[in-house]
């Protein structure tokens, strides 16, 4: 087997990859993925927030200004990547099979 890829967290947050993973999944559940910067300024995966119980779930506050910048950028590699993942797979997100809702094709 190939050996796994990795991406180092610090670079994760940067992107904008952990501001959507959590903007776009995990807050209308509730809950929030962390990260934390050890002294040494070791970036690491902190926990998961778990607000479930709040109705509304959980929001960033909209006046940070790399709120808008971050989001456009994962959607544009995600466009980058719809294609291929299309043509090669026939959808973007991959079906659970629960219902026909469940599939983005």
């Amino acid at each position: 087997m190939a050996e796994i890829k990795r991406i180092p967290i610090d670079e994760f947050q940067k992107r904008g990859y952990l501001q959507e993973l959590n903007r776009r999944f995990l807050h209308p559940l509730g809950m929030a993925l962390e990260v934390a910067v050890a002294d040494d300024g070791t970036v690491t995966l902190g926990g998961i927030w778990d607000y479930r119980d709040d109705p509304e779930g959980i929001y960033f506050d909209t006046s940070e200004a790399k709120l808008n910048g971050r989001a456009a950028a994962v959607a544009e590699e995600w466009a980058s990547k719809e294609a291929p993942r299309r043509a090669a797979l026939g959808y973007m997100v991959q079906p659970a099979g629960l219902a026909p809702e469940d599939f983005d094709g």
